[in-house]
C-alpha cells in the first residue's frame, strides 16, 4: 500500500505545469547568466576592484553580503517550484520587491551606497533601466501567479 502512495506522489511530482518549469528553469538561467556577464564584463582586476569597493564599509558590506544571501535564496526557490512547493513562488516575489525597492531608492540617492544603483539622470530614466533590467523577473511571476494551471498546480500540492 506505501509503495502505491510512494509512485503516486512521485507521479504527481512529474506532472509539473510547462509554465512553472519554464519559470523555474528561467530563474536559475536568468541569475547564472547575470553572473556570467558581470564577470565578463568586470574581467579579473575590475572583479576584484569591486570585491574590494563592496568592503570597505560595514554598510556596503551588509549589502553585498545580503545580495549573495538573496541569490542563495533565490536559487532555493526555483529548486523549490519545481518541487510544488507553494511558499517558494512567494519568497521569490519577496525577494523581488526587496530588490526593485532598493534598487529604486539607492538609485533615487535614498540608499547610502550608490555602488549598488542604477544609473540615470532622471527618475524616468531610472525608472526604465528598472523596468527593463526586471523585465524577465516579471515574466517569471507572471508564468507562476496568472496562469490557471500553474495556480491549481500550486495548490493541488
Amino acid at each position: 500500500m506505501d509503495m502505491i502512495k510512494k509512485k503516486n506522489c512521485l507521479h504527481a511530482r512529474l506532472n509539473i505545469p510547462t509554465f512553472v518549469l519554464i519559470a523555474a528553469i528561467g530563474i536559475i538561467t536568468t541569475r547564472c547568466l547575470d553572473l556570467v556577464l558581470l564577470c565578463n564584463m568586470l574581467g579579473v582586476s575590475g572583479l576584484t576592484e569591486f570585491l574590494y569597493l563592496s568592503m570597505q564599509t560595514w554598510a556596503l558590506r551588509l549589502i553585498f553580503f545580503s545580495s549573495l544571501v538573496m541569490l542563495v535564496v533565490e536559487f532555493y526557490c526555483a529548486v523549490s517550484i519545481i518541487k510544488g512547493y507553494n511558499w517558494g513562488r512567494w519568497v521569490f516575489l519577496g525577494t523581488q520587491v526587496i530588490a526593485v525597492g532598493y534598487l529604486w531608492g539607492a538609485s533615487l540617492g535614498f540608499g547610502y551606497p550608490e555602488l549598488f544603483s542604477i544609473a540615470g539622470e532622471t527618475q524616468q530614466e531610472i525608472l526604465r533601466s528598472l523596468v527593463i533590467q526586471k523585465t524577465p523577473d516579471l515574466l517569471v511571476l507572471f508564468l507562476l501567479f496568472v496562469p490557471s494551471r500553474a495556480r491549481l498546480f500550486f495548490r493541488r500540492q
